[in-house]
């Protein structure tokens, strides 16, 4: 049987600030889902990562499908009037237009689909990221697919070690997708020197070369290219296939142990350690920091097995413990040097605006 998975997030209202949704608003979200997918889907789970609802979805209707779009896109419809109902913040921030064209791309929510003949086991995982943005998850999957050191799978399995298929999406490109496909081993340079860049260059979509599967699928787009303005970091989300002839879940989490720099955090304009939390956990210090959670699940036959909280674990506490310690010395820099983003992706104008009042006023000495 073929499944789609599809998985669409947004922040949508949260209390005190950029947080945590109310339970309200998830339990709105809830049940309009509920109430509306009857014949549209086999299964679906709530989730939510710092102030963002992610409303994951099962179906046989493949990718990027009208009704299942509109379903998620009315259901966050909904949890923003309810938001709007309690005065929350930010209430129906990321939902950039007034009327629903025909998915969800390009309207404000992060999403990110698979469509797959199921195998006997079909394990996966999902990714929700808060207060960053897409290129987050570049440095991860690179070194889960890319990197023997992280991935000994890719010595070990026959299916692995032939590599894989990188999709890389230009997202400063705003007319279209522009992406180019690149493959390991031969093309891992290539792939470096494009990911290193993760404001500009991300990961989209990983394939097996060896069967031609879809593994990954990341949210790609950019909230403030599309808006033309401040909304906010794009928040993305993240679907994996694992096992077989894809890295084992172990070796797709292993590289989160960094915490590596990423962007995000306050105003959307800083460099922050990215957490690995727990599933349902809120944002605190600094508007951050840039957070992750990861659901494990098995489907069968379209039907979702109870989720499992991978960063649950007393390992990913000295994880936690050691990033909060790399946050604290970073913020310790305030608004000096690599403390803040450059200034081209500053999501807040008032520093651009004030340097080109002050432009005015330099002189050139004789």
């Amino acid at each position: 049987m073929q499944t789609t998975i599809s998985v669409i997030k947004a922040d949508i209202g949260s209390i005190g600030g950029h947080i945590t949704p109310s339970i309200k608003v998830l339990e709105a979200v809830n049940r309009y889902v509920d109430q509306h997918s009857y014949e549209l889907l086999v299964d679906f789970r709530i989730h939510y990562t710092g102030d963002d609802i992610a409303i994951l979805m099962t179906h046989t209707r493949g990718m990027e499908d009208r009704d299942i779009h509109k379903l998620a896109w009315d259901a966050l419809m909904a949890g923003a009037e309810q938001a709007k109902m309690e005065g929350l913040y930010g209430a129906g921030q990321d939902l950039l237009k007034d009327a629903f064209s025909g998915n969800v791309k390009g309207m404000g929510p992060a999403v990110a689909e698979l469509c797959f003949e199921e195998r006997p086991n079909e394990p996966f995982l999902f990714f929700a990221a808060d207060k960053t943005d897409p290129g987050v998850f570049n440095l991860p999957l690179y070194l889960a697919f890319s990197d023997p050191m992280n991935t000994p799978g890719l010595i070990l399995s026959p299916e692995l070690g032939r590599g894989f298929e990188f999709t890389i999406m230009d997202v400063s490109n705003t007319e279209a997708d522009r992406v180019i496909k690149l493959k390991t081993p031969g093309d891992l340079y290539d792939i470096a020197a494009l990911l290193r860049n993760p404001e500009r260059y991300v990961v989209e979509s990983i394939s097996s070369n060896a069967t031609g599967e879809q593994s990954v699928a990341v949210a790609t787009s950019r909230l403030h290219n599309i808006a033309g303005k401040y909304t906010g970091k794009d928040d993305p989300v993240c679907l994996v296939r694992v096992q077989k002839q894809f890295p084992a879940t172990g070796e797709i989490i292993a590289p989160y142990h960094i915490s590596p720099y990423v962007a995000g955090a306050m105003r959307g304009s800083h460099q922050m350690p990215l957490m690995p939390v727990k599933q349902s956990s809120t944002i605190s210090f600094f508007d951050g920091p840039p957070i992750v959670s990861c659901a494990g699940f098995c489907v069968h036959n379209g039907k979702l097995t109870e989720p499992t909280d991978v960063f649950d674990h007393p390992f990913w506490d000295h994880v936690r413990a050691r990033c909060s310690q790399k946050a604290i010395e970073m913020r310790q820099q305030g608004f000096f040097g690599p403390a803040m983003l450059p200034m081209d992706e500053l999501e807040y104008t008032g520093i651009v605006d004030r340097l080109e009042a002050l432009n005015g006023k330099f002189e050139l000495r004789a």
